[in-house]
């Protein structure tokens, strides 16, 4: 029996700030941002969902070479979109189309199952797409707080990596 090929798209932003940023409801917060360690992520991917190639989606900024290059040497395949910088002066470097072409254009025939790292409704058209092709394996939400409601019907599809903190947040 042919071993399936398994690729991950991995938003990176949805995932930072998925697993980094507090979360509030009016002054209370709803969730407790944590670190995530890419290096353990990876390995994660691989161990949990046999990931052959994971591809990271990230705005690029020059000055953050050696983040880049941390990043492959983890093991992540890096796709990068140009940034822009926004009203507040910061950087920004949508990737949702980026990761839409490429997982269900470029590279759509290269893989049997696809896992997603992102837990917004961007993604809803692509998701209903692969599922009916047989070829969404899971959709990896960083918290339960982030969750889109646009994601309900895909239950069956969902892990929340909060649930699998141990394994993958950085310990100094």
């Amino acid at each position: 029996m042919k071993k399936e090929i398994v690729y991950a798209f991995i938003d990176s932003q949805n995932l930072n700030l998925g697993t980094s940023k507090d979360l509030f409801r009016g002054k209370k917060i709803i969730y407790k941002g944590w670190k995530l360690d890419f290096r353990k992520f990876r390995r994660y991917l691989t161990d949990k969902f046999k990931i052959e190639k994971a591809f990271l989606f990230i705005g690029y900024i020059k000055k953050n070479w050696k983040l880049y290059k941390y990043l492959e040497s983890c093991g992540y395949n890096l796709v990068y979109k140009p940034t822009t910088i926004d009203n507040q002066g910061k950087p920004k470097g949508n990737v949702d189309t980026e990761i839409v072409l490429h997982s269900a254009v470029i590279q759509y025939k290269n893989f049997d199952q696809a896992v997603f790292v992102a837990g917004d409704g961007d993604y809803l058209c692509l998701y209903e797409y692969l599922a009916e092709k047989k070829k969404l394996l899971r959709i990896i939400i960083p918290n339960l707080k982030s969750e889109s409601s646009l994601l309900k019907k895909f239950q069956n599809y969902k892990t929340f990596l909060i649930f699998d903190r141990s394994k993958v947040e950085f310990k100094p």
